[in-house]
């Protein structure tokens, strides 16, 4: 359907008559964008009117997540994770931490899956079981920002926000405990290890952290987006990736008689050129895939032609089809290439070290959820539609396996210094968000084991559809 069309369909379906819409739309394509952004107004608006009778229990929670105690508890609790950051599978204290502050809530927890993930059980023990996701690790990345929380283990940094993820988990089982009496089945709590590396979700999985579980919602800091701010789409959210690495081996000799030798250095340049048509001559131009080669090492002298050289990359797509398509063809075309410049060469895609990432795919009724509970909390004018990008989240083993819907809560505020990005050694985060996230994740369990999943969506727009 013409991206028109939808925008249309969309907002006469909350009231926009036709002759208002010829009006604004006219006969000019610039004016897309400006309706476009009215329709998400118009589709936030309606959401926030429909989920009018939870308003109270949503605004209940909040209010438990901001009593003062509470911020001051979650601040604590994020410092003290911020200050011990530790990588992927070996997140003992952090473990230990949470442990703790669930042992004093008196809530029951698994543990270890995964090494030192936590899975704890908060409500009636039985169905409906909704499940609520935080990542553990850290990053290996020296912290320069001099505050008196700064991290204390050397060359290591909670540099994604995953202490505040961690946090906001623990807030949420804060309220959801003192709330049990109100549950309607069972929430379950899942700190995750190994985010970053080591698809510590897919390890959390075999060891049965999922188990009866038919629902999930996860979370991740922006510092794109002022603090307050909630983001999601449906459909996919984040792409799938996958690694490789190729070695290309020909016959070294003497840069000055090339004839004599069978250079792998031109069949690995040949390779590179060739895999950029991968994505502009064989992908669907309305699809967004990346081939990227971030190394290329062979050679060590100026006058000797190497015997081999050795490329690796990346790539990613935002379905399964087309990212299996993508890595069937990497290794024809590096293969290929290699022959016609009478080289050999193998490909490895490093799977046993760097697993294969899914594409997150966010669930149409699990997202309208997410999207409902939003609206009561930060407000219809602080929903946002959010971008799809080529960042990996593998929170995406979780969709793969059960509906689940991936979400974004901003948190940039220049005032506190929170405008950095993530992955970088000056990323810090407004203590703000801190108890909306506990906001949002608790009021979404409740709500969900309320509601219940098999109910429809009571605000999504039968056949209709807005399109990026």
């Amino acid at each position: 359907m013409p991206r028109g069309c939808c925008i249309k369909n969309c907002i006469q379906s909350y009231g926009c008559s036709n002759s208002d819409l010829n009006t604004r739309l006219g006969d000019s394509d610039n004016s897309l964008d400006d309706l476009y952004a009215s329709a998400i107004d118009r589709l936030a608006i309606g959401i926030a009117e429909e989920a009018a009778p939870s308003h109270g229990l949503s605004q209940e929670i909040l209010r438990s997540a901001k009593l003062p105690e509470t911020v001051e508890w979650l601040k604590r609790v994020r410092r003290k994770i911020h200050e011990r950051p530790e990588l992927a599978y070996q997140e003992f204290e952090t473990s230990a931490l949470i442990r703790r502050e669930l042992d004093e809530m008196g809530i029951k927890y698994r543990w270890p899956l995964a090494e030192t993930g936590v899975v704890a059980s908060i409500g009636t023990g039985g169905p409906p079981f909704v499940a609520l996701r935080a990542d553990m690790d850290a990053l290996p990345i020296q912290e320069e920002i001099e505050w008196a929380h700064k991290s204390k283990n050397p060359g290591k940094m909670h540099a994604c926000g995953h202490d505040a993820h961690t946090t906001m988990l623990l807030g949420a089982a804060k309220i959801l405990q003192e709330r049990q009496p109100l549950l309607q089945g069972t929430a379950v709590l899942i700190f995750q290890p190994a985010e970053e590396a080591g698809a510590g979700a897919k390890r959390m999985i075999k060891d049965g952290a999922l188990e009866n579980v038919e629902a999930i919602f996860g979370m991740h800091l922006s510092y794109r987006h002022p603090t307050g701010a909630v983001l999601s789409k449906p459909g996919p959210l984040t792409a799938g990736s996958g690694f490789f690495k190729a070695v290309i081996t020909g016959k070294g000799g003497h840069a000055a008689s090339p004839e004599l030798a069978i250079d792998p250095i031109v069949a690995a340049s040949a390779s590179i050129v060739s895999l950029q048509h991968l994505i502009s001559r064989e992908t669907n131009p309305l699809e967004s895939q990346v081939v990227t080669v971030a190394t290329v090492n062979g050679g060590g002298a100026y006058n000797v032609i190497p015997n081999s050289v050795t490329i690796s990359g990346t790539f990613r797509a935002f379905s399964n089809e087309s990212f299996y398509r993508s890595k069937q063809r990497i290794e024809e075309i590096i293969v290929g290439q290699s022959l016609v410049q009478r080289c050999a060469a193998t490909v490895e895609f490093l799977e046993k070290e760097y697993p294969f990432i899914p594409p997150t795919v966010n669930d149409q009724n699990m997202h309208d959820h997410v999207w409902k509970v939003a609206a009561d909390l930060v407000g219809a004018h602080n929903l946002k539609i959010a971008t799809p990008h080529m960042a990996t989240e593998d929170f995406a083993f979780y969709t793969e396996a059960i509906p689940g819907a991936f979400f974004f809560i901003g948190m940039k505020n220049e005032t506190c210094g929170s405008v950095q990005a993530t992955h970088t050694s000056l990323f810090t985060i407004d203590e703000n968000v801190l108890p909306l996230g506990a906001a949002m994740h608790a009021a979404i369990a409740e709500r969900y084991l309320k509601e219940g999943k098999s109910r429809s969506s009571q605000f999504s727009v039968a056949g209709t559809s807005i399109s990026q």
